[in-house]
Order: C-alpha cells, then structure tokens, then sequence
C-alpha cells in the first residue's frame, strides 16, 4: 500500500485551492507538542504550508467538524477521510446532516493511529520530542533519555481492531484502497457477555464512577448532532453537571448509547478523547453486536442511503407482527 506523506496532503491540497474546486481546508494541526493534533480548517496556500500536518497522531475523525463547516456560504471544503473517517461521513450525509455538495472528499489510506497513552506508559512521562521513521517512532523524554517504539505497540484500540481499511466514500482517492478487515473487535464484548450480572455491573460501576462528565464524548461523537442536546437542558433533569450520584453517573452514558444505537459507525472517538480512559466504545459495541445477530450483519455508514434496522420494517424482523397478542386472541 502506498505510503500518503504530509507533503502529498499539502500538495494536493493547495493544487485544488489554487484551481478552485475548493475554497477551504478541513486537516489537522498540530498544537504545543507533535502529539497534540487537532483538527484544524486552513484558507490559504500560506496556512497550510505552515500548518497542515499528518502524523502517526492525527486519529482525530474530522467528519463531524463538516456539519458546521458545510453550512457556511464559503464554496467548496476538501476534507481528507482516512477509512473509519468515510463510514461517519457517509451515516451523516445519509441523516441529512452534511451537504454533500458543499464538499470534496479526498480519501486516504490508514495503516493505524497512535495513542499517546499508550505511548507514554512504554517511554514514560516528560516527552520532549517524537521524531515518526517509517513504523516506528524515536520518543525523546526529560527523564528516561531516548526510547524507539514500534507503533504497533501504542496503536488507539479502534485502529488495533480495525474494521475496516476501505474508504466507502470520496471523490477522489489517493493511493490504493483496502479492504474490510476480518477484526476481532467484538471479543471485548463477548467477554462481558460471559460474566455474571453482579461482575457486568460491578465493571460498569467501576468504569463510570470516573466520569466528570466533561462531554467530550458527547462532542466529539459524529453521531450526537443534535442542535440542542437534553443534557444542555435545565428542564430535563439531566442537564450536564458534576455526578451527583450513582443513579446519575450511569445513566448519561446508557442514555447517550441508546440515541446513537444503530448510527454509530464504530469510529471509536468517545474512547479517544475520555480524559478518564473509559472504554465507552464497549457499550456501543454491544449494541451492535446485537443488531447484527437480530436483524443480520449491517454496518452504519457503509452506503448512504442505507436505512438502519431500528428504523426499517420488514416482515423478517425480529419481533413478528402476528396482529394480536396471543391472550388476545381468545378473548377477540
């Protein structure tokens, strides 16, 4: 597979700003140190020499930021999607929450992204530098001096599962498109099944009682759109706040999973971004793992247009339309 550089990004990029097929850049950039990248939206040729960055770092799906961006009166933004990124950006042009015209999708292959934690827990605290060889990353640290790290080793834990290296959806491709992959994304999963209900709840206590309920899953999840959330709502009961108590600290987490539950393409980025570490993607994950052993293999955001199965009826579903119950029926 051909290896896409930073320069081949920039390259293009400012080629279809200067031939005006776009207006704007949705990339990344990179913030005080090269593992904090962000997304970023770049305007000139200037901006994005200066600027425009792509690391082993930039995990960061950006097909959400596209929702504001496409509504501006701004003319055309290119967007580069790595695979997990098209699956987002298909499920939100299917819900109507992208305008498809407004943007030009370049896709990009993805051999993984790096997760900083991982990374430190291998070269310790006090990164100075990180200087990116082919597979593998030179981490220079204040206290433990220099240490190489296979990116293998610290791969964010969607791209170690990944489901899938074919981008669904671009105008244009760079490089040679993969394929689905066979993961084991769902082992996590079937592990949990196994316990006992006292051990699954004694698990998910334990994970949400870290919570600070900072939203940043909430914000950054390509499947919570919503123009004004409930938990943004004093009237609801749930407005967002610190856990009051137990009952509260779960139930943001499960009610969040239920809106999202046959939408989230499993990108993956609420994990990311949980400053506590919590494994929210298992909670998405068992949702899908049911929908497909109840209504069959479906995978959100694999074609638009696609219709998920909690919003499509068919004779074949799981809960049969028999007409009436069966104490019913004596009684009709």
């Amino acid at each position: 597979m051909q290896k896409i550089t930073q320069k081949m990004l920039i390259d293009k990029a400012v080629s279809l700003l200067d031939n005006g097929t776009v207006t704007k850049v949705l990339g990344w950039m990179e913030g005080q140190f090269k593992y904090d990248v962000s997304p970023f939206v770049f305007k000139s040729k200037e901006a994005l020499e200066k600027g425009f960055v792509f690391n082993h770092f930039c995990g960061a799906n950006v097909s959400k930021y596209l929702v504001k961006e496409t509504k501006k009166d701004e003319g055309k933004i290119l967007v580069f999607l790595k695979p997990c990124d098209t699956y987002s950006f298909s499920q939100l042009v299917t819900e109507n929450r992208i305008k498809k015209e407004n943007v030009y999708v370049v896709g990009i292959p993805c051999d993984g992204m790096m997760d900083i934690s991982k990374v430190k827990e291998i070269s310790g605290d006090g990164i100075i530098d990180i200087e990116f060889k082919d597979d593998k990353i030179n981490v220079k640290t204040l206290y433990d001096g220099d240490k190489e790290i296979n990116a293998n080793d610290a791969l964010l834990e969607r791209c170690s599962n990944c489901k899938s290296k074919k981008c669904v959806y671009y105008d244009e491709l760079m490089g040679e498109n993969g394929e689905v992959s066979d993961s084991n994304r769902f082992d996590e999963v079937e592990k949990l099944e196994k316990m006992s209900e006292e051990e699954r709840f004694n698990f998910w206590q334990n994970e949400l009682s870290r919570c600070i309920r900072c939203n940043a899953c909430r914000d950054v999840c390509p499947a919570c759109t919503c123009e004004k959330c409930v938990f943004d709502n004093p009237k609801s009961g749930v407005e967002n706040k610190a856990i009051a108590d137990s009952f509260e600290e779960k139930m943001f987490h499960i009610i969040r999973a239920f809106h999202v539950a046959g939408r989230c393409t499993d990108c993956g980025e609420c994990s990311r971004v949980c400053p506590q570490n919590i494994p929210l993607h298992l909670l998405n994950r068992k949702f899908i793992k049911d929908i497909n052993s109840f209504y069959g293999d479906y995978q959100a955001g694999e074609e638009i247009g696609n219709r998920a199965p909690l919003v499509d009826y068919t004779l074949d579903d799981i809960e049969p339309n028999e007409g009436v119950m069966k104490g019913d029926e004596e009684d009709a």
